[in-house]
C-alpha cells in the first residue's frame, strides 16, 4: 500500500474536519445570496432545485411539498415544481419568513407593511397581526427575520434592525420585549421554554432561560475551523444537538463549511461546504427527522 508523507495526512484530516460535499443528513435548504431552494441528498447531491430571489425560509411539508418564502411572498411547490398554493406580498414589501400552520395556514412575515398575516389556501388573509414599526434609521430590507407562531398561539420575532425579540400573544399584544446584542436572525421556542437566538453579524448564538439569563453561548472562535459569520437559520435536534447555517456572505463567500451541527460542549458532528453549488445557506430542514412542521414537531 502506497504511504502519504505525514504532513499530508494532517492537511486531509484537516480538510476532512471542516466539511465537504457529504452532508450526513438529506436536507431542504434556502440559498439567499445563490437564488435558490435546493434539496441536497446525503451524499452531497443536489436532488431538486428552484431559483427564486432571495428565497428564506423553507419547509418539506406532511404531503411531501416544499412551502418556501422568496423577497416578495410564498410558495407551496410539489417535487415536479407545479405551484399548488402562493401568496404575492404587497409592492415595497419583503419577506424573509414563512412557516406552515395546524390548521393548513400559512404565516407569512412582512417587512414594509410590518405585518403577519396568516393566510388561507385559497390565498386569501384570514388573519393579520401588525408588528410595531421601526423607527429610523432601521431600513425596510432589515426590520424583520426569522418569525415563529408557538404552540401556544404565541409569536416570537426577530427585530433585526432592533436588535432584539419580540413575544406577541395571539392577539398581536407584545407580552416582552428581549435587548440582544446583535442584528437577531432567528429565534426558536426549545423543548424546555428556553429560547435559542441566533444573532446573525452579532457572531454569536445564545440560549436564554425563562428568566432571560444566558445559560449557553456559542461565541464567534468557539469552534475550530468555524469561526461565527452570520448566523442564520438553525435546527433543534431530539438528541440536543443543533443544526447552524452559517451564511458566509459579507466578505466570506467560499472560505468554509455552510453548516455544521453541534453538540452541546460544543463539539463538530458534521459540516458541509459546497461553493461550487451554493453561495450562502441561510435555513436548513434534515429530512430524516421525524415530526410534522405543522404541528411544531420539527424545531426550526
Amino acid at each position: 500500500m502506497k504511504k502519504f508523507p505525514s504532513a499530508l495526512c494532517v492537511s486531509i484530516a484537516l480538510l476532512s474536519s471542516v466539511g465537504g460535499l457529504r452532508a450526513a443528513h438529506p436536507f431542504l435548504c434556502t440559498d439567499s445570496a445563490g437564488g435558490k431552494v435546493a434539496l441536497v441528498s446525503a451524499e452531497g447531491k443536489i436532488e431538486w432545485e428552484v431559483a427564486y430571489k432571495h428565497p428564506q425560509d423553507c419547509w418539506r411539508l406532511p404531503n411531501g411539498n416544499f412551502l418556501f418564502c422568496h423577497v416578495r411572498g410564498a410558495i407551496e411547490m410539489t417535487r415536479d415544481k407545479r405551484i399548488v398554493w402562493e401568496y404575492q406580498s404587497p409592492e415595497k414589501t419583503e419577506v424573509h419568513a414563512c412557516q406552515p400552520l395546524p390548521d393548513g395556514n400559512v404565516m407569512v412575515v412582512e417587512c414594509g407593511t410590518c405585518r403577519i398575516v396568516e393566510v388561507d389556501r385559497a390565498g386569501k388573509i384570514a388573519k393579520e397581526i401588525k408588528l410595531p414599526v421601526p423607527a429610523a434609521p432601521v431600513k425596510l430590507h432589515n426590520q424583520y427575520r426569522g418569525v415563529r407562531k408557538t404552540k401556544d398561539g404565541h409569536y416570537l420575532v426577530s427585530a433585526k434592525g432592533e436588535k432584539k425579540v419580540l413575544e406577541l400573544d395571539g392577539a398581536g399584544k407584545i407580552l416582552r420585549t428581549i435587548p440582544v446584542p446583535g442584528d437577531v436572525h432567528e429565534v426558536l421556542l426549545l423543548p424546555n421554554k428556553n429560547l435559542l437566538i441566533a444573532l446573525g453579524d452579532g457572531h454569536k448564538v445564545i440560549e436564554l432561560d425563562r428568566n432571560e439569563r444566558v445559560v449557553w453561548e456559542l461565541n464567534e472562535n468557539d469552534v475550530p475551523g468555524h469561526p461565527l459569520r452570520l448566523m442564520a437559520g438553525m435546527q433543534r435536534l431530539p438528541n440536543g444537538n443543533t443544526v447552524f447555517c452559517n451564511y458566509l456572505g459579507h466578505g466570506h463567500l467560499g472560505k468554509q463549511p455552510h453548516v455544521f451541527e453541534l453538540t452541546r460542549d460544543k463539539q463538530v458532528v458534521w459540516s458541509f461546504a459546497d461553493h461550487v453549488n451554493f453561495k450562502t445557506i441561510n435555513q436548513i430542514q434534515l429530512l430524516d427527522v421525524p415530526g410534522d412542521v405543522t404541528k411544531g414537531e420539527i424545531i426550526r
